[in-house]
């Protein structure tokens, strides 16, 4: 029986310096000059040396996650071709959506990193500093979150939940002055243990604070050629699956509504049935801990890490 595949790509924070030296002697190796010439500066030395500081800022950061996730996804590639494995479907975490897209051949590696080298400047410019914040919200429901950010929104000060990651996590983003009151209405509507943590984030990503960004990268968007995807995906913004075949101005609408709109990623795990293999494809194992938080039946395998591909030949022996 052959087995379902789903491959994950991850988001911002999964970055390290070092990311994608495993692959060196690899063709996928190639990827990281390839990266070079699309941006036009030297992130493979980013990438493989840092300084992490560097590497940090979202600019840098989207790129380098996409390029290491692409280069992976190209090693992966040739076992699942040997194997003799289908892709069922792919779907990736915010900036990781790009390179699940490539994945699907919807849009070209060099596209793709230039696209998200100008994502990160314009969501880097899209607010000043201090103006918005981000807050994890630890053990709440999540109708509860939507109800709070709806109450204490009011017209040009907002608050909406940006990061739906696991039943007990959801981050919301926004104004500095509504996550307070966010925060505040937590405490005087939850009796329940929970807790809220700011995150040490540039600016409010996924929310509406981000739409200056989302006119600019949509500006950017319809340079490119959208092909039709090859490969079924899950998009970030409505956890809906798309078969294969879905139009290229489709995805490129979900990928304009995500840049201030909520990324639906327990919704989207939600979704998989229990008996699907789960590849996590990019630097890091963060999708790992999280779909274990949403489904301890899915099987989960985080290809960087030593010993990853020989795991993955044995489960799909």
């Amino acid at each position: 029986m052959t087995k379902s595949v789903t491959l994950v790509f991850p988001g911002q924070g999964s970055q390290y310096v070092g990311m994608g030296s495993a692959l060196e002697g690899h063709s996928s190796f190639d990827l990281l000059e390839k990266a070079n010439s699309s941006l036009g500066y030297d992130i493979k030395k980013m990438m493989l040396e840092g300084p992490e500081e560097e590497l940090k800022l979202t600019a840098n950061t989207q790129p380098a996650i996409v390029t290491h996730s692409v280069a992976l996804f190209e090693k992966l590639n040739e076992v699942l071709e040997r194997k003799d494995t289908k892709i069922d479907r792919v779907l990736g975490h915010s900036v990781g959506e790009y390179a699940a897209l490539v994945a699907t051949k919807a849009l070209s590696f060099e596209d793709a990193v230039k696209a998200v080298n100008l994502r990160g400047t314009y969501m880097q410019e899209a607010v000043p500093a201090g103006k918005g914040k981000m807050i994890a919200v630890m053990k709440i429901p999540m109708e509860k979150i939507e109800e709070c950010c709806k109450v204490v929104s009011e017209e040009g000060n907002e608050v909406m939940p940006a990061n739906f990651n696991e039943p007990n996590q959801t981050v919301i983003s926004g104004h500095a002055e509504a996550c307070d009151r966010a925060v505040k209405w937590f405490e005087e509507n939850i009796t329940d243990p929970h807790r809220c943590v700011e995150l040490n984030v540039s600016a409010p990503f996924h929310s509406s604070l981000m739409k200056p960004a989302r006119e600019k990268l949509a500006t950017h968007l319809d340079t490119i050629d959208f092909k039709p995807t090859m490969v079924p995906y899950i998009a970030n913004i409505d956890a809906k699956e798309y078969p294969a075949d879905t139009p290229g101005d489709v995805v490129k609408k979900n990928l304009i509504e995500q840049v201030d709109g909520s990324v639906r990623w327990t919704q989207s795990i939600q979704t998989l049935s229990d008996d699907t293999v789960v590849i996590e494809v990019g630097p890091g194992r963060v999708l790992m801990g999280l779909l274990r938080k949403i489904n301890r039946n899915i099987k989960v395998i985080s290809l960087d890490k030593e010993g990853a591909f020989e795991e993955l030949e044995e489960v799909l022996s």
